[in-house]
């Protein structure tokens, strides 16, 4: 029985050991964010320990030279299911045949800067990235937006490829998820592991809605509602929320650089659920096109709500009562949404 069992064993691993590589893409390859991920997704923590991956690394021409040094390091990792690595500043290469495409470039806010000016560089990078994706991409490839501003970035990648599922492209909330699932375990003295059911509702920006009203907390192996473990409702809808909101400035005054190491620890959370599933009875938050939405949000956005996911489809978690207070939070980044639509699609049009 023993050497039956060995031998199916034996069977499974060579059979899974000759797995098609799948083909991942990551602009801005050469920026902080991708340093802290590549390595992750190179070694197997995001889509499998036995899936061979083909990383392509695409990055502006200037970055070309660091970007060769970023392969360099991934060569000498010797990682057993790096098959090859790719690095390139042409679109049409970066995007061919890829599975899996996390779009971390973007133009960052330089002082000065006005916002619709920010929108509108960015309106001109995620429309061509979009239109490589739909001549390029595979049409079941799963998109995720991390540069910002996210949720736009994602809305207008999304409309530039326009045969490719809208439910195959997201944009990255999960950082303030995690944020939240923090900040409440570190109230409540417990591990983040502890925490589960948090909502980052709306717009990766500083009028996003972190709600605890639906999150549970395992307390000394006690499940119970966050409100009742943490004790402190002042708190939950003051304090806690502005340092979600504001955490990423934050670690900029802190670091004098953005969040890079807790954002790749986001990327891989949020691409290794889509690509596995979230756990029974939890739900997580993804910036996701809002069409059909159950809860009153402008359809033709991308909004974070709380989502589960199976079979690398996620589905919008239905039917949880929001109270007035919520509703409220959840408008107002609605509005400002809206707003940045708007302008993107007024530029987007020229």
């Amino acid at each position: 029985m023993l050497t039956l069992l060995t031998t199916m064993y034996l069977v499974v691993r060579a059979v899974s050991s000759r797995a098609e590589p799948i083909r991942v893409v990551v602009t801005g390859a050469a920026g902080q964010i991708a340093y802290s991920l590549l390595y992750s997704i190179a070694k197997g923590d995001v889509f499998g320990k036995d899936q061979p991956i083909i990383l392509i690394l695409l990055d502006i021409p200037p970055m070309l030279p660091v970007l060769e040094g970023v392969v360099m390091e991934l060569q000498d990792c010797a990682l057993p299911l790096l098959k090859d690595v790719i690095p390139t500043d042409k679109v049409e290469v970066a995007f061919k045949n890829v599975d899996a495409a996390i779009l971390v470039g973007s133009m960052p806010r330089k002082e000065g800067m006005e916002r619709k000016d920010l929108l509108k560089a960015n309106v001109a990078i995620f429309k061509t990235q979009g239109a490589a994706l739909e001549q390029h991409a595979k049409k079941t490839v799963k998109v995720l937006v991390v540069g910002n501003p996210a949720n736009t970035n994602c809305l207008i990648a999304s409309k530039s490829a326009p045969s490719i599922p809208k439910e195959n492209f997201s944009c990255l909330t999960r950082l303030d998820h995690n944020r939240a699932c923090s900040q409440v375990a570190m109230r409540c003295g417990v591990s983040s592991d502890h925490v589960k059911n948090v909502i980052i509702w709306g717009n990766h920006s500083s009028t996003q809605y972190p709600d605890v009203h639906h999150a549970k907390v395992n307390v000394s192996g006690s499940e119970m509602a966050a409100y009742d473990a943490v004790k402190d409702e002042a708190w939950l809808r003051g304090d806690f929320i502005s340092t979600v909101q504001l955490r990423g400035a934050a670690v900029i005054k802190a670091r004098k650089l953005s969040s890079a190491m807790s954002a790749a620890k986001a990327i891989c959370d949020h691409m290794r659920d889509i690509w596995f599933g979230t756990k029974e009875g939890e739900f997580i938050s993804m910036g996701v096109y809002a069409k059909g939405n159950p809860y009153g949000i402008p359809e033709d956005l991308i909004y974070s709500f709380p989502v589960q996911i199976k079979n690398k489809t996620w589905k919008m978690v239905d039917g949880l009562p929001i109270n007035d207070f919520s509703r409220a939070k959840m408008d107002a980044t609605a509005a400002e949404l809206v707003e940045e639509r708007d302008t993107a699609l007024d530029f987007l049009s020229q």
